[in-house]
């Protein structure tokens, strides 16, 4: 689930926050994180801790521009289809994502398996990019879903690049029971991807899928990772190999189209 900063200021360089314009980005991601549940009026000024008169004015604002939507009663709020073409905005005006679509086709294509891109954002893992297997629909991991970290393949191969240091106490959130929810067992882990070179998630995001992640090193540490899904009762010694070795072939076609730095404008 997202994180939002709810209750703190993040720290801005010793610049003073809008607090107005805080509060707008705080409800967005409140909504956000919901998914396809809607929220009501006083569930929204709790969870930010306004008032109810403040909460809807704000409310009103974003449902006119097109930010937030509402029911036929205006009683229940959603977010808002502007959300999805800022988003949308977003992907069009990466030059990572546009340069590695055209290889998660061409792993998709080779392997008949569900390919991903994804992001490292504080602990979660966005995704960027997915192209989708013909074979089964049980998957979480559509555009823009957020994911912890020490979830999945993607998230753990963006971990292991990054000192051991950096993981905070446990306990860790479960999804299904093989999921870590230790620092400790997280750790160990970590230490075997960087051993092979990349991340096996048996079934630690979702029951019956296995995926194995790999670290796109364009930026030190790497931000970005892209990985392979595969349903456990179809996963044999021989496919995961084959799954392996096309995978490491797509990572160094995408490091060598897209250089470190490559002219892009480094954002923060």
């Amino acid at each position: 689930m997202p994180r939002t900063t709810i209750g703190r200021m993040p720290e801005t360089g010793g610049v003073r926050q809008v607090k107005s314009a805080a509060r707008t980005v705080e409800l967005l991601e409140v909504l956000a994180a919901r998914g396809d549940r809607p929220a009501r009026l006083q569930e929204l000024a709790d969870a930010l801790e306004v008032p109810r008169s403040s909460m809807y004015a704000l409310l009103q604002t974003l449902v006119a521009r097109g930010w937030v939507r509402t029911d036929v009663t205006g009683s229940l709020y959603g977010i808002g289809i502007h959300a999805l073409l800022t988003g949308t905005s977003y992907l069009d005006s990466d030059p990572r994502v546009r340069a590695v679509r055209p290889y998660l086709d061409e792993a998709s294509t080779t392997l008949g398996e569900t390919v991903h891109l994804g992001r490292l954002d504080g602990r979660d893992v966005v995704y960027l990019a997915t192209r989708e297997s013909h074979e089964y629909l049980r998957t979480i991991s559509r555009v823009g879903r957020r994911l912890p970290a020490h979830m999945g393949a993607l998230g753990k191969a963006l971990l292991a690049e990054r000192p051991d240091a950096e993981l905070t106490e446990g306990p860790y959130e479960a999804a299904t029971p093989r999921t870590h929810t230790s620092r400790e067992s997280l750790a160990a882990d970590l230490a075997g991807v960087r051993g092979r070179g990349h991340s096996v998630d048996r079934e630690e995001g979702v029951p019956g899928i296995a995926g194995f992640g790999f670290a796109l090193r364009y930026d030190s540490p790497a931000q970005d990772a892209i990985s392979c899904s595969v349903p456990v009762a179809r996963l044999t010694p021989e496919r995961e190999e084959r799954i392996v070795a096309v995978m490491r072939e797509i990572r160094m076609k995408v490091e060598a189209a897209v250089p470190a730095g490559g002219g892009a404008v480094h954002w923060r």
